[in-house]
């Protein structure tokens, strides 16, 4: 009988370390724009915690892909997933960090953040229509600004990104003629220009041609102080790319907890927001599993814990008013 029930309980200890075991590895996939944040908020939660997250950045599209068939803890995508997709899949979706796209340019006796465009004239830059800098509806924003009278080349991203999703949807919800001849999406024919693969393939194209300008995310601008320029917004002001632009755009934006967050965060209205401003988002699973509660623990810690972490890989933390109505989310959906 004492054999018995030391086995029994070898068994039961053996079935519970399993478990533990089992709760102590995260597995999630998706966009490689916050790879880095969530790399180093991983390393800090599991010297915390002992919670291992493994983080695969292999693509907006594939984070949906593997989350659908339910092959990891979470997905994760720059490319907000509509409302009646989340439904339809059985999702639960929620920003985790704010980013957004920073035009960049190469032109002389021009510093950082000096040169101003405006919706219009950027779209009709990158539509092909504007083809000098000495073009009148350019000098018009830039009063006592020497322009070089040089032919403007465009540089784009040639692979399909998030970063590229965003800037057209903004070129499309302000500019009837970009979403009439281009639209909008991950990869679009763009009208002139060439293409550079990467963040790192448009800012060296950009570096090395004069005349030219691009679009980088705005991490990428900052830490490789790249030639930025200054854009008009909603309000109708001139602003800079910035944490306080950025955090503007997030706290004036229209996230919807009905809607699964879903939103483009662009055109903000916000009246010192960044205009080309985007949300990366997390897709879970809706059935109520351990290891969906494991994944909220890990972002709420995030959310109370990492936002200086992400200031330093410099990526733009959700305000305070948004992260409560996540956790609101988290908890209505019992999950929290």
């Amino acid at each position: 009988m004492k054999t018995i029930f030391r086995l029994a309980l070898v068994a039961a200890l053996v079935f519970s370390f399993g478990q533990a075991g089992a709760a102590q590895m995260l597995n999630g996939a998706g966009a490689t724009f916050p790879y880095p944040v969530y790399s180093a908020w991983a390393y800090d939660y599991n010297k915390v915690t002992g919670v291992q997250l493994n983080y695969q950045s292999i693509g907006s599209g594939g984070g949906v892909k593997q989350i659908t068939a339910r092959t990891v803890d979470f997905g994760a995508s720059d490319d907000p997933m509509k409302p009646e997709d989340q439904a339809k899949e059985k999702l639960l979706q929620f920003p985790a960090v704010i980013g957004g796209v920073v035009p960049v340019a190469n032109l002389e006796n021009v510093k950082p953040g000096q040169l101003k465009l405006d919706a219009d004239t950027l779209c009709k830059i990158f539509l092909g229509d504007i083809k000098k800098w000495s073009d009148a509806r350019v000098t018009k924003l830039n009063a006592g600004l020497k322009l070089p009278d040089g032919e403007i080349t465009v540089v784009y991203r040639s692979d399909g990104s998030g970063t590229t999703a965003i800037f057209t949807n903004y070129l499309a919800e302000t500019c009837p003629a970009w979403k009439e001849k281009v639209g909008a999406g991950k990869a679009v024919k763009f009208p002139v220009g060439i293409g550079g693969k990467g963040n790192e393939g448009v800012a060296n194209y950009v570096k090395r041609t004069a005349n030219s300008i691009g679009y980088v995310e705005f991490a990428y601008a900052k830490q490789n102080k790249l030639d930025y320029t200054q854009l008009k917004n909603k309000a109708g002001n001139f602003v800079e790319p910035g944490f306080a632009s950025f955090e503007d755009a997030a706290e004036t934006g229209d996230f919807d907890a009905k809607k699964g967050f879903y939103l483009w965060l662009t055109n903000a209205p916000g009246k010192q927001s960044w205009p080309i401003a985007g949300a990366t988002f997390i897709l879970l699973a809706r059935e109520k599993t351990d290891t969906n509660k494991q994944t909220v623990k890990f972002f709420d810690w995030a959310f109370n814990n990492g936002d200086n972490k992400a200031k330093e890989l410099v990526y733009v933390p959700l305000p305070k008013s948004l992260k409560d109505k996540v956790r609101a989310y988290w908890k209505a959906s019992g999950i929290q």
